[in-house]
């Protein structure tokens, strides 16, 4: 391999130099990191009714503040002793079952929802559970 650089290879450098092109920095472009804007609920204590109301509330709100992820930690229902106590909810317990159900059911809340799914273990898992959504291009309902 010769190290002489071609007429043609000198032509085009000096086209380009003389152009002022300026090449993309490939680097600057993959530092640009998706930056997901994340909101969360706890709704231990609620019954179903009041945990539906504040959940469907709280996903239109964040729809329209453009947040990405929404965790819903509504507990595993596990320590629940409301069978016992005949003064409490009996659907106390039962807010990891129904709150998702609500929310698949309802079509004005599917509509802003790209996604429900299981939280990982450092967010709740089995109690919680995850709401990706869409992005609200109009900045309201």
């Amino acid at each position: 391999m010769s190290n002489d650089i071609s007429d043609k290879d000198k032509k085009d450098w000096l086209n380009f130099i003389n152009k002022g092109e300026k090449l993309p920095n490939k680097d600057l472009q993959n530092s640009k990191k998706k930056i997901i804007k994340t909101r969360s609920i706890d709704l231990h204590g609620y019954s179903l009714d009041e945990a539906n109301k504040i959940i469907e509330k709280f996903i239109k709100k964040s729809y329209i503040d453009n947040i990405s992820k929404i965790i819903v930690v509504t507990g595993k229902g596990l320590h629940s002793d409301n069978e016992k106590d005949p003064y409490v909810s009996k659907e106390l317990g039962i807010l990891k079952y129904s709150v998702p159900e609500f929310i698949s059911n309802n079509r004005n809340l599917m509509n802003l929802i790209n996604e429900i799914k299981d939280a990982k273990l450092e967010d709740g898992g089995g109690g919680a559970f995850y709401i990706f959504l869409k992005k609200n291009y109009d900045n309201k309902l």
